[in-house]
């Protein structure tokens, strides 16, 4: 008795077996995501501190290097790198491929309240982090345009809400606004008259710093009621800080107005962004590692209609780029060349072995061992990718190997005068041995592969493992 007799002697149970498995793998191909490559990215966290002014020399010894010492204490942390420039410092930690990025972002938040003590207190916002790689490129690119609403008025819109209900899409790991124009007061010293008054930067730097003090008021306490006082200081216009008062030289007052020029300007009046020539604020999305692709794509599209519908009628919402078309892309070229070589492969028997009933059953044995591969994939967690097609494509010709031996051995007991029934139980017992051994040899090759460490040993781990799965069901 060999490993197939079973089979051949219940062939109702057999073909049962058989359209179960095909329909088991083509719900997996269904389900299975689909990416252009394995999910074998390194968790990645950036942080990122804005000193509008400072120069690098500056940023690195006040910021850099204080966050550095708190962030190099975090456990399983393979490589960090900063950079420093104007007004900007980040930080990029890669941390062990087995490291859950939640976990390591918690550690992250707790070494930037650990470094809090140290850094500047003219921070204008506190250190903040993503869940992203910076050298990933953007998954998705929008752009808000409009004819009659302001630039400024738009950046407002992607601030508060685009960019807020974007960053909660399971996967998203950044959301940038580029080309957004924030209102700022500017103020413009004039250096000559500050020179006359003989008043210094500074002065004027922690006059208008008093003059915003965001801070508890107190209260009044009576016999009967106690009332906090609500006041706000804080100044929003160019001209409630002109009167201002910096100094008093000679008993009189020297106001902001007396020494600089205040106006309504933006944050940065140094950046713009335009799509199709309208002014336009764009928003770059960025994927958390290991997140796939096509499924943050697919559910960041699915949330612009709603979005859409949130904004003023005269603001649209329109997708500049989309990463997810080039990588459908070539996965379908890749499935394409899977389904051509399954027919090269096929028609090739028929050539050679010149029976169609032998070229049936080899062309329904090939497709069943591949398409039973999508199911198992879908068990082990893997993705629809350009390796893991790549390894069914080079499969093809393992696939059919074993039903070609086979079918060949029974053949030759059949020619001999046998019936179908004894040559298939005789050929199947003496061919048996040989189609073990054969499945065997073939996952011996690809054992090396899978204990490759690293990302190139990650990556190539699902190709083996698609190309034996292959192997072993057609076994």
């Amino acid at each position: 008795m060999s490993v197939s007799t079973p089979f051949i002697r219940r062939p109702v149970a057999t073909s049962l077996l058989g359209i179960a498995l095909m329909i088991g793998g083509a719900l997996g191909y269904w389900w299975l995501p689909v990416s252009a490559l394995p999910q074998v990215d390194f968790p990645t966290v950036q942080v990122t501190t804005q000193l509008p002014g400072a120069s690098p020399d500056v940023i690195a010894s006040l910021i850099t290097s204080p966050l550095e010492r708190q962030l190099g204490q975090i456990p399983s942390l393979s490589l960090i790198t900063s950079t420093s420039s104007y007004g900007l410092s980040q930080i990029s930690l890669q941390f062990d491929l087995n490291r859950d990025i939640d976990g390591a972002t918690q550690d992250v938040q707790a070494a930037i309240n650990a470094a809090a003590g140290v850094l500047p207190r003219t921070l204008p916002y506190p250190p903040t982090y993503a869940k992203v790689n910076p050298a990933d490129a953007p998954v998705m690119t929008l752009a808000l345009t409009s004819e009659t609403v302001a630039i400024r008025a738009m950046s407002d819109l992607a601030d508060t809400l685009l960019s807020q209900r974007l960053s909660q899409i399971t996967g998203v790991g950044k959301v940038t606004v580029l080309g957004g124009l924030k209102p700022a007061v500017r103020v413009q010293a004039d250096l000559a008259r500050m020179a006359a008054y003989g008043i210094g930067m500074e002065d004027l730097r922690s006059a208008i710093a008093a003059a915003n003090v965001s801070g508890p008021k107190g209260s009044l306490d009576g016999a009967l009621q106690a009332y906090s006082i609500a006041a706000n200081d804080q100044i929003t216009a160019a001209d409630s800080y002109k009167p201002i008062i910096v100094a008093y030289r000679n008993g009189a007052p020297v106001t902001i107005s007396d020494i600089a020029r205040i106006v309504d300007g933006l944050e940065n009046n140094k950046t713009a962004a335009t799509y199709q020539g309208t002014p336009a604020v764009v928003l770059d999305i960025q994927r958390q590692p290991g997140a796939n692709v096509i499924d943050v794509v697919r559910q960041i599209r699915a949330e612009i209609p709603r979005l859409q519908r949130a904004l003023p009628a005269a603001v649209k919402v329109t997708v500049v780029s989309d990463r997810t078309v080039t990588i459908r892309a070539s996965v379908r070229d890749v499935q394409f060349t899977l389904v051509l070589s399954v027919v090269l492969v096929v028609l090739v028997v028929l050539l050679f072995l010149r029976s169609i009933r032998a070229t049936i059953i080899a062309g329904v044995a090939l497709p069943l061992s591949l398409v039973t591969s999508f199911g198992v994939m879908w068990f082990a967690g893997f993705s629809l990718d350009n390796l893991s097609l790549m390894a069914l494509t080079i499969g093809t010709g393992f696939v059919v190997d074993d039903a070609i031996v086979m079918i060949e051995n029974i053949v030759r007991h059949m020619e001999n005068g046998e019936s179908a029934m004894e040559a298939s139980l005789k050929g199947a017992r003496e061919i048996g041995f040989t189609v073990i051994s054969l499945t065997v040899s073939l996952i011996a090759v690809f054992i090396p592969l899978l204990f490759m460490s690293g990302l190139v040993g990650r990556m190539f781990r699902e190709f083996a493992l698609t190309l034996t799965i292959a192997v072993v069901t057609s076994a």
